[in-house]
């Protein structure tokens, strides 16, 4: 037996006398074992032990007593080594026993199914197989759980043989276990196939195959294999419901959803923390975020995949106060926060471009040491990047040691919505030069920032690239393109691509819709929307806000008002700020200022900075002073240190010749430190971006260019145009005429026109709304030149061409 005790001659051998301090005595050693149960007293003690230590301590009690040679004690033993995790100490029981028991087999399969690789599980069905040990049903079922945790399709399918050979394909857990194995392995058609070939199915069968569903992505065959199941007589259980609520989420089946929500309730299920916390997600996942509230309000018990998905339902709706609120009081409660709670308070802050509350989470991570975790790190590059602090979160991207391409297009995507297209590109080109291969979003991320650059030359390299990467048939690559393009002034070919796509998203025609808007194109919107509502795709609450916005730069206002009635009647899509900021809008640039100041007073919710900015715009181009003054003093009472809001009403007063109230307006800007943005105009030469802003003189071409405006303007001048200098005060009309000549925008239109031959296009992007006196110039540079110029400004574009505009003089 000396030679069976392997590693336990060193293990001291418990007293077994009566001791008179129980709390030191190990509990097994007060217990009597009568001479009449002594046939199997090892599997007794053994059944005492409640962990490995114990197992270790009571294993010189039974060698003592003669027990270790039973064939039962051995497969109690290698169980509980295997049940603990000690493969190697269930091996070194089970190799010196002589006379091997199959039983003994069994168990040590079991055990390296449950706690080795799946290479040396099969290298000891190997040996069995050597051994001459017939196999049993449940081996087969624990090696095929095994390829299918290792996603080895390969040897899955030799095992699957193997239980065929064994005679075991008729057998209920054998073809079950195939069945989980096909749908892991994502080969959810031969695990169908499987289970249409059992002669009997049972409720863990079926509950597989609605998982496996699920898990593939095929969440609508999942909901209906469910409904199938019922009808077959099998009742469901919190397996089932657990299995079957993911997917009625993802294909937003609420009806079916609150069904089982019914069924939970009443067969008590509701109560369990894993199927509450299923139909919490559901619940979230279908925009019912009161209903998912309810829910979690009445968790008798919450675990902390419960907190994380209240965290993240809240954050992914729109309530990321909500979300942060749960996420304090998660911490409160002292529920230990994982990286999943971290990514959801930092997508919560994220959302409201919180930068305090975000540096807090991020001390968080530090203290708990959950920086680690590269998802989490990613959240919180994105979180820095839409707080507006992409400084901070280039700091955190150049700190990781490690980068995963999700990464590398959090930092390119948050320089491209930060306005920084040449660090967005500049990584981009690193990231290649270090051999990482761009995905699809990578690309999306790159066209984003060149969309910003409204550069065409560039849009046409990003075009080429995706076509030779074969990404610009992604859906969300395509798209990216259209928007790009019709950002960069080319609609036509925005459209052209459009047409092309054989699948298109939501987002995809709101691109193509908004993009027509900006450009004027209001009919052409229309159109196009109404083609979506005959087709397969439902507009969302972006689309209604393209086509409002659409008809409010067209003067389509009749189409407008009906379009933002249908939003709510027939598509019951409740109206967000923007979309009353683009109604007041609509109705402003028309004329009718009254009805949008009575619009105003009848929102069912208080207006906004954007509805309020639109109601000051439309008073400034209408000089109606009366209105434009309650529009900013309600304005300035919610954004007080917005200084273009300040403009714009010292502007609305010089348009009306009130110079006093004008330089009030300054003076109250001086004190508050306010200023007026710079006008800035850009436009690209030979792979050069010129940059001019007005009055400037530090172009190398200066001197050149204001002659040139000065000739310019006597030959505009002769063909009929007359300077609009009513908005300058307190100057002489020649200098008047002459501030207004050196505006941002016409100093690049005049470089243009030097640097470029005749007929060629010249592409403007002025980062302020173009001016009225501009505007004009610009209709007439176009006559004189013969030169098309497109100026895109910071609400759109405007196409001049033979002394008009595609606006229409309507911006």
């Amino acid at each position: 037996m000396s030679s069976q005790l392997y590693a336990l001659r060193s293990v001291p051998i418990p007293n077994t006398s009566t001791s008179t301090t129980p709390t030191t005595t190990p509990h097994y050693q007060r217990i009597f074992i009568p001479s009449h149960v002594y046939s199997h007293p090892s599997a007794i003690l053994l059944e005492l032990c409640i962990s490995i230590k114990e197992l270790h301590q009571i294993l010189p009690l039974v060698i003592k007593n003669g027990f270790y040679n039973e064939h039962l004690f051995q497969t109690k033993l290698i169980g509980l080594f295997c049940k603990y995790g000690s493969i190697t100490e269930a091996a070194r029981v089970f190799e010196p026993v002589e006379h091997k028991l199959d039983v003994l087999y069994h168990t040590m399969l079991k055990g390296y199914a449950k706690n080795s690789s799946l290479s040396h599980s099969l290298s000891f069905y190997h040996r069995m197989q050597c051994d001459e040990v017939r196999p049993v049903v449940y081996d087969f079922t624990y090696l095929l759980q095994l390829c299918g945790e290792s996603l080895d399709l390969k040897r899955g399918r030799e095992i699957h043989a193997q239980l065929i050979t064994n005679g075991f394909q008729s057998n209920l857990f054998a073809m079950t276990a195939v069945v989980n194995l096909y749908a892991k392995c994502r080969q959810i058609h031969d695990a169908y196939k499987m289970f249409e070939r059992m002669p009997q199915k049972d409720l863990v069968s079926w509950n597989t195959l609605v998982a496996g569903y699920a898990q593939n992505g095929f969440a609508r065959r999942a909901v209906q294999l469910f409904l199938q199941m019922q009808e077959a007589g099998q009742k469901p259980d919190c397996i089932t419901l657990v299995s079957v609520l993911p997917a009625v989420a993802d294909v937003k089946a609420l009806r079916i959803g609150r069904s089982v929500h019914g069924y939970a309730f009443r067969s008590g299920f509701e109560s369990m923390v894993n199927v509450a916390t299923a139909l919490l997600d559901m619940y979230f996942k279908c925009g019912l975020t009161g209903t998912a509230r309810l829910v979690f309000k009445g968790m008798s018990r919450k675990n902390v995949v419960s907190w994380n998905t209240m965290i993240d339902g809240c954050a992914q709706n729109g309530e990321s106060e909500e979300a942060y609120a749960t996420f304090l009081k998660m911490l409160n409660e002292g529920v230990e926060p994982t990286n999943v709670s971290m990514m959801g308070a930092l997508h919560a802050c994220a959302n409201l471009g919180d930068l305090e509350r975000g540096r807090f989470v991020h001390e968080l991570l530090d203290q708990r040491k959950l920086g680690l975790d590269l998802s989490v790190m990613n959240s919180l590059i994105s979180m820095y990047s839409k707080c507006k602090r992409v400084d901070i979160a280039a700091s955190v991207f150049d700190n990781l040691k490690q980068k995963t391409i999700v990464t590398w297009n959090a930092m390119i995507l948050g320089y491209a919505h930060n306005g920084r297209v040449n660090e967005a590109l500049n990584l981009f080109c690193t990231m290649q030069s270090q051999g990482i291969k761009p995905d699809s979003f990578t690309l999306v991320s790159v066209i984003t920032a060149l969309a910003h650059l409204s550069v065409t030359r560039q849009a046409k390299w990003i075009h080429g690239l995706a076509i030779r990467t074969l990404m610009d048939k992604n859906v969300f690559v395509a798209t990216a393109l259209v928007d790009m393009y019709a950002k960069c002034g080319a609609v036509q070919t925005a459209r052209e691509l459009f047409d092309m796509m054989q699948e298109r998203h939501v987002i995809t025609w709101n691109a193509m819709i908004d993009g027509y808007g900006t450009h004027g194109l209001g009919k052409e919107a229309l159109d196009l929307f109404n083609e979506m509502q005959n087709g397969s795709i439902k507009p969302n609450d972006i689309t209604f806000l393209s086509v409002i916005s659409a008809c409010s730069h067209s003067g389509l206002v009749e189409e407008g008002l009906y379009y933002f009635e249908i939003m709510k009647e027939d598509y019951e899509l409740e109206p967000a700020m923007d979309h009353y900021g683009a109604m007041v809008d609509l109705l402003g640039r028309a004329g009718r200022l009254n009805d949008a100041w009575n619009f105003i007073q009848e929102m069912p919710v208080k207006p906004g900075i954007t509805v309020l900015g639109a109601m000051l715009g439309a008073c400034r181009i209408h000089k109606n002073v009366e209105l434009g003054e309650k529009a900013a003093d309600q304005l300035f009472d919610l954004d007080p240190d917005d200084g273009g809001y300040h403009v714009l009403l010292a502007n609305m007063y010089a348009s009306a010749s009130m110079w006093d109230k004008v330089a009030r307006v300054r003076t109250a800007m001086e004190k508050k430190g306010l200023h007026k943005t710079p006008g800035c105009s850009l436009v690209e030469l030979t792979n050069e971006v010129h940059t001019f802003y007005s009055g400037s003189n530090n172009h190398p071409q200066s001197k050149r260019i204001y002659a040139f405006l000065e000739t310019l303007g006597d030959e505009i001048k002769a063909a009929g145009f007359v300077p609009d200098t009513n908005s300058i005060h307190d100057v002489e009309e020649d200098v008047k005429e002459q501030l207004l000549s050196t505006h941002s925008e016409r100093l690049a239109i005049a470089f243009g026109l030097l640097n470029t031959s005749p007929g060629t296009t010249i592409h403007i992007r002025k980062n302020l709304r173009v001016c009225g006196d501009c505007h004009d110039a610009t209709k007439y540079i176009s006559l004189v030149t013969g030169r098309e110029i497109i100026v895109r400004d910071l609400r759109r574009f405007h196409h001049f061409k033979n002394g008009s505009c595609s606006c229409g003089d309507y911006w």
